[in-house]
């Protein structure tokens, strides 16, 4: 085999950086604090994912954000769009097994966004610095049948 065949063949079966990222694929609820918080992940295709949280507060009341991670430039990123406001970019810094770091630096707050799964758990955290100070947010989810609600 020549050896532009050879390459041709193994970049048709490589995966795609996306595909790295389809662990985070599926329908996740935190029933925490007295929120329901759920936030849905699509399998990649077509070289991105597409997400939506949705967060009911103690009140009843409801937030939403949308969320996707595609290809920005050269590299992965998550880009997140609280309330419906314009998207911020969090380039992908950092992808390992189970596990993804997204970071904007001159974002006010968060700068990071981290992703990790272990077995049926999903947690997600945002960090950085919020009036000069360190703060941190982390939501942990289980994997749950698709629009299932916490108990009342």
């Amino acid at each position: 085999m020549s050896a532009a065949l050879i390459v041709a063949l193994a970049l048709q079966t490589a995966p795609t950086p996306i595909d790295d990222l389809s662990w985070m694929a599926g329908y996740w609820l935190s029933c925490e604090g007295g929120r329901e918080v759920s936030e849905t992940w699509s399998d990649p295709r077509g070289g991105l994912m597409a997400g939506v949280s949705v967060t009911v507060g103690r009140s009843g009341r409801g937030s939403l954000e949308f969320m996707r991670i595609w290809p920005v430039g050269e590299t992965l990123a998550f880009l997140a769009q609280p309330s419906g406001g314009p998207a911020t970019v969090f380039p992908l810094i950092e992808s390992s097994p189970g596990r993804a770091v997204f970071e904007n630096p001159e974002h006010d707050f968060p700068q990071r966004v981290i992703y990790s799964r272990e077995g049926d758990v999903l947690t997600g955290r945002i960090e950085g610095l919020a009036n000069g100070q360190p703060q941190s947010m982390t939501w942990t989810y289980t994997a749950a049948p698709l629009n299932d609600r916490c108990p009342s």
